[in-house]
């Protein structure tokens, strides 16, 4: 079998089982494992798969241009949206990252809502002005051009200062044994720290998302409260956060 014939069935088997094991296509395969690994560099380097210790997951579509990503999967984020704008309570604090499934969800908030926002994204913050009963709270920093976000030492010193009610996070990436991801390392830590000063974690996942990867954990599935999606969850990723005690909307 040609290395490209190979390649492409490895694709076939980790759409279809979610993940590969390296020792497992070595042996269906009758080659050595060093030949499977690289074959997964080489598909990873393609943008094809995610690489993880013994294997690969899949490569979430999520880590594009924030361009490119305002155009993929409009409905879904919409639909995705209306549902968590429905957990926010009248004077809560809540905390609001940055990405567009979360532009959405500003767009979806009602006129009369009153609450506190917080945000680390100058976009989510403009998007807020047209709410005049939002207070509104920028968190400073340095700028992350690729989501649009505050990122380093002043903006994570900034967020100790808050307790929030509801933390709505932005993942790439959502796996059963990846957890929820992202594309960027200080990203991720950024992340974790805004979950940390929140009473509940809500992460929006539009269908691109689940069951992909990235490179950077963020944390397992247990980080999040709720996770709201569009449509129904395969058994595998449904018991996972069942498992997590994680809600599901």
């Amino acid at each position: 079998m040609l290395a490209s014939q190979r390649k492409q069935l490895i694709l076939q088997i980790l759409a279809q089982e979610k993940q590969v094991i390296s020792g497992e296509l070595s042996q269906r395969f009758s080659i050595s494992e060093d030949s499977i690994r690289r074959d997964l560099r080489e598909l990873s380097a393609e943008g094809l798969l995610q690489r993880v210790h013994g294997g690969a997951l899949p490569v979430s579509a999520a880590i594009a241009p924030f361009e490119t990503r305002k155009n993929v999967q409009k409905e879904a984020k919409r639909r995705v949206a209306e549902k968590a704008v429905k957990l926010i309570q009248p004077g809560q604090v809540v905390m609001i990252d940055g990405g567009t499934t979360t532009a959405e969800l500003v767009r979806q908030l009602p006129g009369d809502l009153a609450f506190t926002a917080i945000t680390h994204s100058p976009g989510i913050a403009v998007g807020l002005i047209d709410y005049p009963l939002v207070e509104v709270i920028i968190i400073g920093g340095r700028l992350f051009r690729h989501s649009v976000v505050t990122v380093g030492a002043a903006m994570r010193e900034a967020i100790e200062q808050f307790n929030a009610d509801l933390f709505f996070m932005g993942v790439t990436g959502v796996h059963p044994a990846a957890g929820f991801t992202t594309g960027d390392y200080e990203e991720a830590c950024v992340k974790r720290a805004l979950a940390a000063r929140a009473a509940e974690t809500v992460v929006m996942a539009s269908h691109e998302k689940l069951n992909s990867a990235s490179a950077f954990a963020i944390g397992d599935l247990s980080l999040a409260s709720t996770l709201v999606v569009d449509g129904q969850l395969d058994e595998e990723l449904a018991a996972a956060l069942r498992d997590a005690r994680v809600d599901v909307s």
